[in-house]
């Protein structure tokens, strides 16, 4: 089988090439190489396995002096790829088959969920309106389109676990040896492992950013009322699917009503007279004033109710709503003048009522006790 190239032939460095030159170098054979854009897949996976070797001081010192990236007990016979039957065993032995034998992809996983409040009024929920909010959320990164590889490259099998994801341990317990399997450390349980991470998100794949939100809220939204937003929440991690956005409605107390499911709930104060004789008032109602009718004889206590004057029902579009139920309150006056008490003594007596004022004894027992001189 023919022996591998030089490695730093491959990359196209000197012997003294320090780090930074190593990963200038990789990155512009990355690009005219990978895959994605048109180049040569067995030229990038031998270009990825050389920039392996090399950035990793141990294994560039060994091969440096002795031809092999293990040591001086890789090679064989003085020939110093003798170890390696070709490009493949070569890859095979540090990266667990990158690109030839075994691939696997890394894992993704799905983003999180997220959350906010939106604060209303009562009018503005019964309305429904397009409310912006600002917030900060992880987005898939543009620069590496949420792969956490620098442009031109992508990731390599583990070459820890083999691209399995997990890792074997023997423990020695008062059972006996116990063979346990945990997460890689090196990948996290990815099975992969990024050479080249992209500078803008540091290899996460995923930037947090500053982002405005626009959000529809339909009219008869309550007090803790969620809304969904599918696919609006955190990016996954290795292009895993987005999370979903939650928006918590809070709606403010209101001056004059109080909500009771679709109903609205207010209190109207009457002046005495105003109850016995009928009147009309303006009764607030959300869409302003409105005139309003007291039948006569209102008592307090009572309850009248105009119809379809309350919050719209939730996802009925609008149209369909409660109703509005208004409390009466009949108003007893005070600091009345003389006049005025002698005008309510005629009522009383017009209708038969009897009046015991403060310091007067009425009734039976008062006449009696005048009839005996008491």
């Amino acid at each position: 089988m023919p022996a591998v190239r030089d490695l730093y032939e491959i990359l196209g460095v000197a012997k003294d090439a320090d780090t930074e030159d190593l990963k200038r170098a990789y990155r512009r054979r990355a690009r005219e190489l990978h895959p994605d854009q048109g180049g040569d897949e067995e030229g990038f996976k031998e270009l990825t396995a050389a920039y392996e070797v090399l950035r990793n001081p141990q294994a560039r010192a060994n091969y440096d002096r002795y031809g092999d990236p293990r040591g001086p007990l890789g090679s064989a016979g003085g020939d110093p790829f003798a170890g390696f039957g070709d490009l493949g065993d070569l890859i095979e032995t540090f990266f667990g088959g990158f690109g030839g034998r075994q691939t696997t992809r890394r894992d993704s996983r799905a983003g999180r969920d997220a959350m906010l409040d939106v604060t209303l009024t009562l009018e503005e929920a019964a309305a429904g309106l397009r409310h912006e909010v600002q917030t900060s959320v992880q987005r898939a990164c543009e620069v590496c389109d949420g792969s956490g590889a620098a442009p031109g490259s992508g990731p390599v099998r583990c070459s820890t676990c083999g691209g399995s994801g997990a890792v074997q341990q023997v423990r020695n317990s008062v059972f006996g040896q116990v063979l346990t399997s945990g997460a890689c450390p090196t990948c996290g349980g990815a099975g992969q492992t990024i050479l080249d991470k992209c500078d803008a998100c540091f290899g996460e794949g995923r930037r947090r950013v500053e982002e405005t939100i626009a959000i529809d809220v339909p009219p008869g939204v309550d007090d803790g009322t969620r809304l969904r937003l599918a696919g609006r929440g955190e990016a996954g991690r290795n292009r895993g699917p987005t999370g979903d956005l939650y928006v918590r409605v809070r709606v403010r107390p209101h001056d004059v009503f109080t909500r009771d499911g679709d109903d609205l709930l207010c209190e109207l104060r009457i002046p005495m007279a105003a109850a016995a004789l009928g009147t009309q008032v303006r009764l607030p109602t959300l869409e302003g004033e409105e005139p309003f009718t007291v039948p006569a004889g209102t008592q307090s206590g009572d309850v009248l109710t105009v119809r379809r004057k309350g919050m719209p029902k939730l996802g009925g579009g609008g149209i369909q709503r409660g109703n509005l139920h208004v409390h009466c309150r009949v108003e007893t006056p005070t600091r009345l003048s003389e006049e005025q008490r002698d005008l309510l003594r005629r009522l009383a007596d017009e209708r038969g009522e009897e009046i015991r004022e403060h310091g007067e004894e009425k009734g039976l027992f008062g006449r009696l006790r005048e009839a005996f001189g008491g």
